[in-house]
C-alpha cells in the first residue's frame, strides 16, 4: 500500500482539546474526501458507535477559540453548526460507517499518526526521566564540574519543554494623528 497521506500532513490537523487529542469533522472529511454534510450524516445513522468518549462537539468558546489557533477558519466559510470532535478511538469508528476503500486507507494512516505521536511523547518523557536520574546522581557531589553540568542539565530539561510564545503581530501600526 502507498503512502496516501504524508503522516505530518496528519499531524497538523491534530488538536488538543479537553486533554484528548482530537481530529475535527471537517479536517477529516476532506481527507476521506466527502463533504462534512455528509460525513456528519453517517455519524448521527449510527449515533450508537459513537460515545461522548469517542466523540464531542465543540462549545462555541472552543470553536472561537480554535479559530484564532489555526488560520484557515474564517467566520462564513465553513458550517453554521459547531464541528465535531472525534478522538482516536472515535476515528477507529468511522471505518466502520465509512465502508469505501479511501475511508479505509485513510484511517489506517491516521491510526499509524496517532501510534507515532505516543512514540515520540514516550520517547521524550524517558529523555526527561534519565536526564533527571543523572542529576540526582551529579547533584550528591558538589565540586566546580558537578556544577557546570547541572546547569547543563538544567538548559536541556528547558530545551525539552515546549513553551507557547505569543504570536508575534503582522502588520503596520497605523499612527492616528492627521499629517
Amino acid at each position: 500500500m502507498t503512502n496516501l497521506i504524508p503522516i505530518e500532513h496528519i499531524e497538523n490537523k491534530i488538536y488538543l482539546l479537553r486533554g484528548q487529542k482530537v481530529m475535527l469533522d471537517f479536517d477529516l472529511a476532506k481527507l476521506y474526501q466527502v463533504m462534512t454534510k455528509n460525513l456528519n450524516k453517517a455519524i448521527s445513522r449510527n449515533r450508537k458507535r459513537f460515545p461522548e468518549d469517542f466523540m464531542f462537539q465543540l462549545t462555541k468558546d472552543e470553536y472561537n477559540s480554535l479559530r484564532f489557533q489555526i488560520g484557515t477558519l474564517k467566520r462564513g466559510q465553513h458550517s453554521k453548526y459547531l464541528p465535531y470532535a472525534f478522538t482516536e478511538q472515535g476515528i477507529a469508528m468511522l471505518s466502520s460507517v465509512l465502508r469505501s476503500n479511501r475511508a479505509i486507507e485513510v484511517n489506517i494512516a491516521i491510526m499509524r499518526t496517532f501510534v507515532r505521536l505516543r512514540q515520540v511523547l514516550a520517547n521524550h518523557k524517558e529523555l526527561a526521566d534519565k536526564l533527571t536520574q543523572l542529576e540526582a546522581k551529579v547533584g550528591k557531589q558538589l565540586s566546580k564540574h558537578d556544577e557546570e553540568i547541572t546547569i547543563i542539565f538544567k538548559l536541556i530539561k528547558k530545551m525539552l519543554t515546549v513553551e507557547a510564545k505569543p504570536a508575534k503581530r503582522i502588520g503596520f501600526l497605523v499612527d492616528n494623528e492627521d499629517k
